[in-house]
């Protein structure tokens, strides 16, 4: 198992149980918890495919990361009650290990095609945000992307670093995961925000 495969099953679970959380928060029914859950989960990445490219085969060949994140949903499904009490807090907190994750693996993903620093960027924000912009969507939730909180400026500068440094950055991905992880969580935490122009 290599570095990809272990940010991809990190930010599957993530979204996953995020997705199944935010499904159960609105009621939906047993098939809307799953399908929320699969759509967070592998929802950018198809996004990411379409405006980057890559392998086709890679993109259907998933059934590993299909089911961890089929697992990860029926785990919420049969024990809400773990997380229930504090379900904003843990949504917010599978949210940031799980966009960070997809950013790195989206970048890593452009930089393996050899793509320009611009290309990982977009790739980094698509793979991370896509799913989450799609399952917002259909809940009618403010997208979070959109929110008040620092969000889209950490995967922007993850997308960054790693198109600058290009294939350099491989030997930090880890440190980059915990970085920009521990200041996603700080953002909520602390309700960080950045300035806001009024007319």
């Amino acid at each position: 198992m290599d570095t990809w495969d272990i940010f991809a099953i990190i930010g599957t679970v993530s979204f996953a149980l995020q997705g199944g959380l935010i499904a159960m928060e609105k009621k939906y029914d047993l098939f809307a918890v799953y399908l929320f859950g699969l759509l967070t989960s592998f929802g950018g990445g198809a996004l990411q495919h379409v405006l980057i490219g890559g392998s086709d085969y890679q993109l259907w060949n998933q059934e590993r990361l299909f089911l961890v994140a089929m697992i990860s949903i029926t785990f919420v499904i049969l024990f809400p009650k773990l997380v229930i009490k504090r379900e904003l807090f843990w949504t917010n907190i599978l949210d940031a290990f799980g966009v960070i994750a997809f950013a790195i693996q989206g970048s890593i993903n452009a930089i393996i095609l050899n793509l320009p620093a611009s290309a990982v960027v977009v790739s980094a924000v698509i793979t991370a945000t896509g799913g989450g912009i799609i399952r917002d969507l259909l809940s009618q939730r403010e997208p979070i992307l959109l929110g008040k909180n620092i969000y889209g400026l950490w995967i922007f500068l993850i997308g960054m670093i790693m198109g600058v440094l290009g294939e350099q950055a491989f030997p930090y991905q880890y440190l980059l995961f915990i970085v920009f992880s521990t200041l996603r969580i700080c953002s909520f935490v602390y309700d960080w925000k950045l300035p806001a122009r009024k007319y």
